[in-house]
């Protein structure tokens, strides 16, 4: 039988594969990524909606193992250096580093999916991006056909997004190494509502613990903590990016937050809801949450039409209200808005 995306994927939508391949080690990666036919790199599905047709060609499952720190025991005034395999799962690392006193991403906590795709999307949440801990991304490139290791610096940083994102297909991540702090506290608390979670003010510190903890209590009040029995989380996280507009352009009563160039972001969440999108609109098979309104969730019989018409609906009521495009956030494959 045909391995389906739909096992593979958050959103548990997707068809059938035409090839299944699974690599433990980085050579045996670069061995299946030696292929005439299209090839779709899989980590943990979390950041993905594949078309109900599925995938013709070979899907690539990213299975290697290995978190090698710098320093095992003791503290290091320069940190530690973390180089982690792309297929470790991005949480249990998380939980690890808070383990171990690593700060730095405690506020990523709960992010559902694998090492190795934090980098492409540029994951951020709580007031923490993962590019802000990276210090160098190990990526097989496909063009060259060799490895090639970019700095921090060289990775094309930005909201949401990375070189290796703008250059779809090309770049496969083989390992990420990161630059985490060590003691007990997380850094600056930069994100409001989890400064009033924690009881603290923003720019204050926390424990490390502390703050995994509210993060994970505020991503499980959202949906965004993987759950089989709760359909609200069967979800490729948040469907659409926060949008960075001209000033002039935010609605009155909108969210802003200035931007470094003199643009805003704001909410797509509030967008979203005065649009008259509430939590829970929908049917029975595809429906926003009923916890966030910015994840679009499969309620357990939907196909992957289902779930781009509801996306459709949202984003051009949007537009309508707002005359702002809503841009997707979770990579479409082989089916489009």
């Amino acid at each position: 039988m045909p391995e389906l995306l739909a096992d593979h994927t958050t959103l548990r939508l997707g068809g059938p594969a035409d090839e299944w391949v699974t690599v433990t080690s980085e050579a045996d990666l670069a061995a299946a990524l030696d292929t005439d036919r299209s090839v779709l790199v899989l980590g943990g599905g979390s950041n993905l909606v594949v078309a109900d047709d599925g995938f013709r060609g070979r899907v690539v499952e990213i299975a290697t193992r290995g978190i090698s720190p710098d320093v095992e025991d003791g503290v290091s005034c320069g940190g530690v250096l973390v180089t982690v395999a792309a297929g470790e799962s991005w949480d249990d690392f998380v939980a690890l580093a808070v383990e171990k006193e690593w700060s730095g991403i405690e506020a990523l906590s709960g992010i559902p999916g694998s090492v190795g795709a934090t980098p492409i999307q540029n994951v951020g949440a709580y007031g923490q991006e993962v590019s802000q801990a990276i210090a160098s991304v190990r990526v097989w490139d496909r063009k060259l056909n060799g490895i090639r290791t970019f700095a921090n610096a060289d990775c094309g940083f930005g909201y949401r997004t990375s070189r290796f994102k703008a250059d779809p297909g090309r770049h496969v991540v083989l390992a990420v190494t990161f630059q985490l702090r060590q003691g007990s506290l997380g850094g600056p608390v930069a994100y409001a509502e989890l400064a009033r979670v924690l009881g603290v003010e923003l720019g204050e510190r926390a424990a490390l613990a502390d703050v995994r903890r509210a993060v994970l209590e505020l991503r499980g009040s959202k949906g965004m903590v993987l759950d089989p029995d709760d359909h609200d989380t069967w979800s490729a996280g948040s469907f659409f990016t926060n949008p960075v507009i001209p000033a002039d352009a935010v609605p009155e009563g909108a969210p802003a937050w200035p931007q470094p160039d003199g643009t805003v972001k704001t909410s797509a969440a509030w967008l979203i809801e005065h649009a008259g999108f509430a939590k829970g609109h929908g049917n029975e098979r595809v429906a926003l949450s009923g916890k966030h309104t910015l994840a679009l969730t499969n309620r357990g019989g939907a196909t992957t039409a289902d779930l781009l018409a509801l996306a459709l609906e949202v984003r051009d009521g949007v537009e309508l209200a707002f005359g702002i495009r809503l841009v997707n956030e979770p990579v479409l494959l082989g089916c489009s808005l």
